[in-house]
């Protein structure tokens, strides 16, 4: 019966199996997961510079309500394919982190866009990973070691060497809009902990549709507020449907199916490839050239991403 019922997706019993056999297939297991965290970075890495395009088109606000709903639908039809319960004796908990991991971060993401290019909104993004390394170690998820912050450290000087910006002046826009990101982040952050935590008592799609759900709620108020200034264009919309199904609702349910196999500061490691893959779509859609330190600073993200996942896709054996 669970083999029908997910006929169209990997069953949930073959991906806990396969996590019940890591200690025999160490290096596939490893190495998977590895990939797996640099696709969603690829994901998301796209995500900035399409809100450049769509949010000052629609708006903030319904730049948000649209890309969460549109997630939200395309869950919702997952779920009913797949025959997933909506948890609702967990409504209090899903709401909370509707609020914390969903609408607080798209909203702050979108807003900050009107005022930030989107190379200083990737730059900014990685923040999120200082965050939750702190959080996850407040609510004993993870561990604070010397690696993550060393980590942390190579990944913010790759950062610098990949994007190579030059001077913003810092005007209040500026100012309120990296303020924006950097509350967003915070947000993103902080959830980490709490995603791990709702991970061990639910199915991660059962999670992810209705955070966005819950989220959609929270950024209606915004939506209508700027539903008469809204201006929908064909381009518009097609770029909003993208980031509600692929960047937000797909992306953030690999992301959790992740997270229930790492710990919380590791499922946060794509943020540091983000503004990577960022410059790596605008020179092959946009023809913008590489900066000279690309390589060396895509190495030290590597390397980054390496000591604060602790994952090493040649160790014959996974991390605990």
């Amino acid at each position: 019966m669970c083999l029908t019922r997910h006929r169209l997706f990997l069953p949930a019993a073959i991906v806990r199996y396969s996590h019940c056999i890591a200690s025999c297939n160490g290096p596939r297991v490893n190495a998977k997961y590895f990939l797996q965290l640099i696709a969603l970075s690829a994901l998301w890495g796209a995500s900035f510079p399409m809100l450049r395009v769509v949010s000052p088109q629609m708006g903030a606000g319904m730049t948000a309500l649209m890309r969460m709903s549109i997630a939200t639908v395309a869950l919702a039809i997952i779920m009913r394919v797949v025959g997933q319960r909506w948890p609702w004796q967990h409504w209090r908990e899903l709401t909370l982190l509707g609020l914390v991991s969903v609408a607080g971060p798209f909203l702050l993401f979108s807003w900050a866009s009107l005022h930030l290019p989107a190379a200083y909104l990737a730059l900014l993004n990685p923040t999120a990973v200082v965050f939750a390394t702190l959080a996850s170690a407040w609510f004993k998820e993870d561990t604070l070691t010397l690696n993550k912050l060393v980590g942390c450290v190579c990944g913010f000087a790759g950062l610098a060497l990949i994007l190579r910006l030059g001077p913003l002046e810092a005007t209040p826009d500026v100012l309120w809009g990296t303020g924006a990101t950097l509350l967003g982040t915070l947000c993103f952050g902080l959830s980490a902990p709490l995603m791990k935590r709702a991970t061990r008592r639910m199915d991660p799609l059962a999670i992810t549709g209705p955070i966005h759900a819950a989220g959609t709620l929270f950024v209606l108020p915004a939506g209508l507020w700027g539903l008469p200034q809204a201006q929908f264009t064909p381009e518009g919309l097609l770029i909003v449907t993208v980031l509600g199904v692929i960047t937000s609702g797909l992306a953030f349910w690999m992301h959790l199916r992740i997270l229930s196999h790492v710990t919380p500061v590791a499922s946060m490691s794509p943020i540091f490839f983000i503004p990577m893959f960022g410059v790596t779509w605008a020179h092959l859609f946009l023809d913008e050239p590489l900066s000279p330190g690309f390589f060396s600073g895509g190495a030290l993200v590597l390397l980054a991403a390496a000591l604060v996942t602790g994952i090493n896709p040649l160790r014959r054996t996974p991390p605990p």
